[in-house]
């Protein structure tokens, strides 16, 4: 019992400083946790409970992980798998309530126009597999450079690209398709 006593002072010390870091790192990656997670929902209060859940999951295993310098990466993979998840989850329980649409009338307006092609843009991008996904909201969504994406991710630069590449075609593809057709209301 003494000796587990005698290497408390030491624990508390480790812990501390594992604290002190960690809060370094999440100040540094919370605004980028929250963008993802925004990205993926498109609504504020949503990717807040997404980001808050992905740094409370990233507190409790931050003392496993191996390579402290790619914490934003891990985070934002953390975040984005979370985002996904509330998405789904989100789809299953609006499948299971019943219930019309609201009707939609009045005048089109500019911004009811904005708001349908933002709402194309957003459903084209949700079609494209999740590695494509990824790379086209960091790139061309939040701004990052193709460096920093890479980073972010984990992959090399020429991946990034790649991926990038391939998006921006299936985006052009989905979308000359689908402003051909009128928009469902």
């Amino acid at each position: 019992m003494h000796e587990r006593v005698d290497r408390l002072p030491g624990l508390l010390r480790v812990d501390a400083e594992l604290e002190r870091e960690f809060e370094t790192r999440l100040r540094e990656s919370s605004t980028l946790a929250f963008r993802v997670a925004f990205a993926v929902l498109r609504h504020r209060q949503d990717a807040e409970d997404v980001a808050q859940e992905a740094f409370v999951k990233a507190y409790r295993s931050f003392r496993q992980l191996r390579d402290r310098d790619r914490f934003r990466a891990w985070l934002v993979r953390l975040t984005w798998r979370l985002a996904l998840d509330r998405r789904r989850a989100d789809r299953r329980r609006l499948a299971r309530e019943t219930g019309d649409p609201p009707p939609s009338g009045g005048p089109v307006t500019d911004a009811a126009i904005e708001r349908d092609r933002a709402d194309r843009l957003w459903a084209a991008i949700d079609s494209l597999p999740e590695k494509l996904r990824v790379v086209i909201v960091l790139a061309n969504i939040e701004g990052h450079d193709i460096a920093e994406v890479a980073r972010l991710l984990d992959v090399p630069p020429g991946t990034v690209k790649s991926r990038l590449f391939a998006a921006r075609q299936r985006l052009k593809e989905q979308l000359t398709c689908m402003m051909s057709v009128p928009p469902a209301r």
